[in-house]
This record gives structure tokens, C-alpha cells and sequence, in this order.
């Protein structure tokens, strides 16, 4: 089994998996692959890309979801769609995340990702452009370069039953049906101590 010292530092996303399985069933789904739907899009299509949505659900009735996709890739997007795609791109997210001015609160990114890392085998650290979310069956916490001088640590606490300190901050994410709904301002490592662990640890039992 791998351990959290011999892993890479980053996870491919759930979604990565989903698409590639959505295109290995493309054509027997649809009688299309999806060089062919796109080559399809470019020639008979609109010319936007929310109006070629909108036209590959009404006139060809596909899906939300893979009128959305085709759309995208006959714009030039959906580089991530391979594992080595998103991998390559992952690490640049985090390197713009933390440029800059941002550069000095990586210690706190690195420290935070330690700490999730040491939860389990089962925690995948995913990044995406602006955050970077912890998984175990869901989003369990997630990391955010906020501010210049602040990151702000998310936890998905929806199922605790029990007090919050102050320290925990409600996001609002609860009413708006998101997965992290309070937060921990952290401005320095010296400021992750072992409340942030368990609220943390927390966090990732709920989603067990």
C-alpha cells in the first residue's frame, strides 16, 4: 500500500475519470466520437459556445452535460481531460496560486497539505485554478490562497452536531447547499495548531 511520504504530491481529480469515461462510451451512446461530434459543431453549428450548447441539446438531444463538454472542446478548452493533462496542470495551479506577493504564504499551503495527507491513504489532494480541495468521498476541506496575507483553511462540517468556536467561521456554504461551510483565517504556520488539526480530522470523519 502506498504511504503518504512515497505518494506524489498531487491526486487526479474525480472529474478527470468521469470524462474519460464519458468519451470511451461517447460513440455507442450517441453514434458519434468526439472528434466527430466536434468536427460536427464547427461545421453545422453556432458560433458560440453557450449557443452550441443550447443546439446540441435541442436539436441532437444530448445532455446537459455533454453538450457542455462538446461545446468546450470545440472551443480549444478541456485540457485536463487525461490524468497526465491535469497532473501537469495541477502544479501549475498551485504555482499561480502562490505567486507573487502570495509566494510567502506557501509554508501555510504545504503545512495544511501535510497535515491532510497524514489523515489517511484514502485523502486525494486535487487542485484546481483558484483552490485546492481535499477529498475522501467528497470534499472534505479545501485550501485557499484568499488574500495576500491569509489563507483561508475550509471544512465541510454540515453533519456536526455540537458547538462551533469562534474561531470557525460560517461561510454561508450550508444555505447555499456547498460542501465547506466554516473556515479558519491562518496568516502564519505558528497559527496551525492542534484546534485546526481537529476540526480537520473532524472534517474528514465526517465524510467517512
Amino acid at each position: 500500500m502506498a504511504t503518504a511520504k512515497s505518494r506524489p504530491l498531487y491526486d487526479v481529480h474525480p472529474g478527470v475519470a468521469m470524462v474519460e469515461k464519458w468519451v470511451g462510451e461517447l460513440k455507442s451512446k450517441t453514434g458519434r466520437t468526439l472528434e466527430e461530434w466536434i468536427a460536427m459543431v464547427k461545421k453545422e453549428g453556432p458560433k458560440d459556445e453557450k449557443s452550441r450548447r443550447e443546439w446540441l441539446k435541442a436539436k441532437h438531444k444530448l445532455g446537459t452535460n455533454s453538450a457542455w463538454w462538446i461545446a468546450e472542446r470545440a472551443e480549444g478548452k478541456g485540457e485536463d481531460d487525461s490524468p497526465e493533462a491535469y497532473l501537469k496542470s495541477a502544479a501549475r495551479y498551485v504555482d499561480e496560486q502562490y505567486a507573487g506577493q502570495k509566494e510567502k504564504l506557501r509554508p501555510i499551503f504545504l503545512e495544511l497539505l501535510k497535515l491532510g495527507r497524514a489523515l489517511g491513504d484514502d485523502v486525494k489532494v486535487c487542485p484546481c485554478k483558484t483552490i485546492v480541495p481535499l477529498y475522501r468521498q467528497h470534499v472534505f476541506a479545501q485550501i485557499k490562497p484568499t488574500t495576500n496575507s491569509r489563507v483561508d483553511f475550509g471544512f465541510a462540517l454540515t453533519h456536526y452536531q455540537g458547538k462551533l468556536p469562534k474561531r470557525l467561521i460560517d461561510t454561508g456554504g450550508a444555505a447555499k447547499k456547498d460542501r465547506i461551510t466554516h473556515r479558519m483565517e491562518l496568516t502564519s504556520t505558528a497559527q496551525i495548531d492542534e484546534e485546526v488539526n481537529n476540526w480537520l480530522k473532524t472534517a474528514y470523519d465526517l465524510d467517512a
